[in-house]
């Protein structure tokens, strides 16, 4: 397969179906036009978080009731919860009865195989001998699936109804066991598909050995699309979001402030995946960048606009931070032991105990006698780390507090006078700084502040690191 794109469409676009079939699955094509192009779709947006638990605030859905287990009828009640939602989405989208009525059998068909498979966990549970523990990753697994399974159907559907030869292509294993490898689903699904007739829609999550939720979390989607474009050769691999990549986020800076970034590279996007910037994992990134796929992020609501490209070589013309970012909210963990200096071994129990908990280790920093981790993790889970790591050494100091990161990202920094530049910035706006890491790769700078600084620290630096910096630019050209 050749000449082709790979295209991924997240949540928030597949939710806004009308603009999308505008802007993105239709946009004007005919013909020949229309293919020659492969969409692995999210759920619509919501949709996951009724299914699991929501991604922000951590609400129980049909998963998280039924493990608490608290009330019998909660999980069935969530359920239905996310039964309502879906024929209440295909109701907003299908005009004809006919396409709508089969949306909502697809839907009712799959809801009901996965309550059976609870009702039957259920009742082994109930029986109190049974322990039902390992089953439940199965039970994520397969809730998950159902999200985007009605999401790829019902495109696919609405897609026919306007003429347009797509494929529903099912990647969840719903309703089988056979458990092969993500590449081999792949290639199996795609062996009969003429791209040149045909428009395949697939479901971003897929069934297949170790589970898509338990090695990519909520990630999943774009390990589906790297790989779809990575074995069948694409000529690019697009991703459609809500909004441009761009130079801040634009609630924070100010809309006519933020700039699209344009061009970059997969360092930057290795950069802004560790930060846990939506823009791609970093498992889905590496495959692109080793196979040298390009990768375009446009907005789904921006039509005419090429969005912004990622390569593997691109290095802007003159050294610039490209954009500004972070995390709000992280945990410092110091581990502080004066018997350290000259000691193999700290390093590696640390990482152990962060790794055993599962936690994402942002960053790190170390001297003669401390090592400090930040990570993107709960005050909670933390603790349990530090617990295990007390055990091991009780006379070490180890401790954690709340900080926030604050990152100048770019292909090349390595301007002179950068850093002093952000710390005086930093210093004018009373925003005290607790630590600083500069790379010698000059491709971010991070400096960690107090979590309540971190919108004004977003908003400091982006002025004199991205506004003022590109209004100089300008300026030297026009002379």
């Amino acid at each position: 397969m050749t000449g082709h794109s790979v295209e991924k469409i997240g949540g928030t676009s597949m939710a806004a179906t009308a603009t999308l079939f505008d802007n993105v699955l239709i946009a004007g094509r005919s013909g020949a036009d229309l293919y020659n192009r492969i969409f692995v779709v999210s759920a619509y947006a919501g949709m996951t978080d009724l299914l699991l638990e929501n991604k922000k605030s951590g609400a129980p859905g049909v998963y998280g009731r039924f493990v608490a287990d608290e009330d019998t009828d909660g999980w069935r009640e969530a359920m239905e919860d996310v039964r309502r939602a879906m024929h209440e989405r295909n109701a907003g989208m299908f005009a004809r009865p006919e396409s709508r009525n089969e949306a909502d059998a697809f839907v009712d068909t799959r809801i009901a195989t996965v309550a059976a498979c609870l009702e039957d966990l259920a009742r082994l549970r109930a029986h109190g001998r049974f322990c039902v523990k390992e089953q439940l990753m199965t039970v994520r697994e397969l809730l998950a699936g159902i999200g985007e399974a009605h999401s790829a159907h019902s495109t696919a559907l609405l897609l026919r109804d306007r003429d347009v030869n797509a494929r529903f292509v099912d990647l969840t294993l719903w309703d089988q066991d056979d458990l092969r490898s993500l590449d081999a689903r792949i290639g199996d699904a795609f062996a009969a598909i003429d791209l040149a007739t045909t428009l395949p829609i697939v479901t971003g999550y897929a069934g297949c050995e170790g589970g898509m939720v338990r090695r990519y979390a909520r990630g999943y989607t774009e390990m589906t699309f790297s790989r779809l474009a990575v074995l069948t050769g694409a000529r690019e691999a697009i991703i459609h979001k809500e909004f441009h990549l761009s130079s801040a986020d634009p609630k924070l800076v100010g809309e006519g402030k933020a700039r699209k970034i344009g061009r970059t590279n997969y360092d930057v996007a290795d950069q802004l995946a560790n930060l846990g910037m939506e823009a791609i994992h970093p498992g889905a990134g590496r495959g692109l960048r080793q196979t040298d796929i390009p990768l375009r992020v446009r907005n789904t609501f921006d039509r005419e606009d090429g969005g912004t490209l990622v390569t593997g070589d691109y290095v802007s013309d003159v050294p610039r931070v490209e954009i500004i970012t972070g995390i709000r909210q992280m945990q410092a963990l110091t581990f502080f032991e004066q018997d350290m200096v000259g000691v193999k071994g700290y390093d590696m129990a640390i990482l152990d105990a962060l790794t055993r908990h599962r936690l994402w280790i942002v960053s790190k920093s170390s001297n003669a006698n401390t090592i400090t981790h930040y990570l993107s993790a709960s005050p909670e889970a933390v603790k349990k780390v530090i617990a295990d790591l007390q055990k091991d050494y009780p006379e070490a100091a180890i401790s954690a507090q709340p900080v926030a990161m604050v990152a100048a990202i770019g292909s090349d920094i390595s301007r002179p006078g950068l850093v002093p530049d952000a710390l005086r910035a930093l210093d004018d706006a009373g925003i005290g700084m607790i630590a600083l890491q500069h790379q010698i790769r000059n491709v971010d700078v991070q400096f960690i502040v107090e979590s309540r600084d971190f919108d004004a620290a977003v908003r400091v630096l982006h002025k004199a690191l991205v506004e003022e910096m590109g209004a100089n630019a300008e300026g030297r050209r026009a002379a």
